[in-house]
């Protein structure tokens, strides 16, 4: 089974991409999905995350309070590392779990998206890595529209996570997603057929 990535940074249309693939009956995992399970209460997570960023974070019924600990969390780089090594290793074994099914279901091609691929253990595992971009600015209206947050609280956001350049570095292939969303399963349509090539041969 082929195993493909599916990586960029906040408000490049990932689940978009994601959508699409599961839409067409590939297997696709959702690392964000993952991350936010991970977080719900009586999670093992959460008792490290409060270490690091103050029992504040969780509310009396020991529900974390999300927006607060993105907010520290991505204020710096220190604090973008420490969330990522606390809650990182939890997710890469829920996908192993996931991938483990697809492969048992007799899947030929399986979908990972998430933004923790590059640079983490799992990005060996990839046969391809597909980045998805878009333009900076349009990336931050996104991101303002879904979390309803402000222009500078998105930047900052933006501006916490992996370099595009080092993205671009790693990916195999690079999927710009400027236009409709039409015009984005157009282009990950013709990149199928090329992949189902190689699966079938």
């Amino acid at each position: 089974m082929k195993i493909v990535g599916i990586t960029g940074r906040s408000g490049c249309g990932k689940s978009s991409a994601t959508k699409f693939l599961a839409g067409q009956g590939y297997p696709c995992i959702d690392a964000d999905l993952i991350a936010r399970q991970i977080l719900l209460p009586d999670s093992p997570c959460l008792a490290a995350l409060r270490e690091r960023f103050g029992d504040d974070i969780l509310d009396t019924n020991g529900t974390l309070q999300r927006r607060l600990l993105a907010d520290r969390a991505f204020a710096t780089p220190e604090g973008t590392r420490a969330l990522t090594d606390i809650t990182q290793p939890e997710i890469l074994r829920r996908i192993e779990e996931e991938l483990t099914i697809a492969r048992a279901s007799g899947a030929a091609i399986a979908f990972v998206d998430g933004a923790v691929i590059v640079g983490t253990p799992f990005q060996a595992r990839c046969d391809a890595l597909f980045l998805i971009t878009a333009p900076y600015e349009i990336s931050v209206a996104r991101i303002c529209n879904r979390d309803n947050i402000s222009p500078e609280m998105a930047r900052r956001r933006l501006d916490a996570q992996t370099p595009l350049e080092t993205l671009r570095a790693a990916a195999t292939r690079e999927i710009v997603n400027d236009g409709t969303p039409e015009q984005l399963e157009a282009k990950i349509r013709e990149i199928l057929q090329a992949l189902e090539k190689e699966a079938y041969g």
